[in-house]
């Protein structure tokens, strides 16, 4: 059975100003229940695991820090909320949500978090609306717990990964890839193992080509036992922060070459859902259910 991560604090706690797109976490679960896609079965709420799994992968100080609201408004800003204890329950409920899903991934092929892809927080400090680093989070908890050997994060999302770029730079046991939009925020990029900076205004066709090779490519010389999947939909053409001209039908063909890449080889998945702001919320929601359709599909 597909697992899924889902719970109503991954919207609820965020002030309202910050809810768009932020509600896309509980109509993506409600549109695949409507069609019967997913049953209340599929989701679990995550369970409280405590700091110790996230203290795996960030600076005890800084966890401290946001755990005691003693954080800098600059800090904050650069976050991108406004502090709360509320915000950081909520962050921590995803991070114990991707990690339970990577676990359950390794029984049942894959799994999901409704949240997530939290990929511009480093060690000691976060940004781009990311406290803490969920993909690396779950990536060290798989290795720390001998669950897995070798793990590759396939990051989507039109931005940069850069905290997990820079989290996993001396680590041999994770490759991050990172293909993205050359112009896009972070202005500042992190070296991945395999960076791939995108032109403005590329179109399905081209995009799709260099995914398909590049990642068919890495399986054959990374021998992954894992992939971590950043499945943002803000490539789409419209998407009011990405700059790139991907089509709804392009975006689906992405995330089909990655699910049927993973299955193909039984390289067990987690997905998580990254980013996505078209003004249209309709577009934000048919893009990321179109990944879960698949996987009904494959799985």
């Amino acid at each position: 059975m597909i697992k899924i991560a889902w719970s109503p604090l991954y919207n609820h706690p965020l002030p309202p100003m910050h809810r768009f797109p932020m509600d896309k976490y509980d109509l993506v679960p409600q549109q695949l229940l409507h069609e019967g896609i997913i049953t209340h079965e599929n989701r679990f709420e995550p369970e409280d695991m405590g700091l110790e799994v996230i203290l795996q992968t960030h600076d005890a100080e800084y966890v401290n820090r946001m755990k005691t609201g003693n954080v800098t408004a600059k800090e904050m800003r650069k976050i991108g909320f406004p502090y709360s204890t509320a915000l950081l329950e909520r962050e921590v409920k995803i991070m114990h949500g991707s990690v339970q899903a990577a676990v359950f991934a390794l029984d049942n092929g894959i799994a999901f978090n409704m949240a997530g892809g939290t990929h511009h927080a480093y060690a000691d400090k976060g940004e781009g609306f990311c406290i803490f680093n969920d993909i690396a989070i779950s990536a060290n908890y798989l290795l720390t717990n001998k669950l897995a050997m070798k793990i590759l994060v396939v990051d989507l999302d039109v931005h940069q990964g850069n905290g997990t770029a820079a989290l996993f730079s001396q680590n041999n046991k994770v490759f991050t890839f990172s293909m993205h939009g050359r112009n896009n925020y972070p202005a500042h990029k992190e070296k991945s193992d395999l960076d791939i900076d995108l032109e403005d205004g590329i179109r399905d066709d081209a995009y799709l080509q260099i995914l398909d090779k590049t990642l068919s490519s890495l399986i054959d010389q990374e021998l992954p036992d894992f992939i971590m999947y950043q499945s943002g939909v803000d490539i789409l053409e419209t998407d009011k922060l990405g700059k790139l001209k991907i089509t709804l039908e392009g975006c689906k063909e992405r995330d089909k070459i990655v699910l049927e890449v993973a299955s193909k080889n039984e390289i067990p998945l987690l997905a998580v859902m990254g980013g996505g702001y078209s003004a249209d919320i309709k577009q934000i929601i048919e893009a990321h259910a179109a990944l879960y359709r698949l996987a009904a599909d494959l799985y």
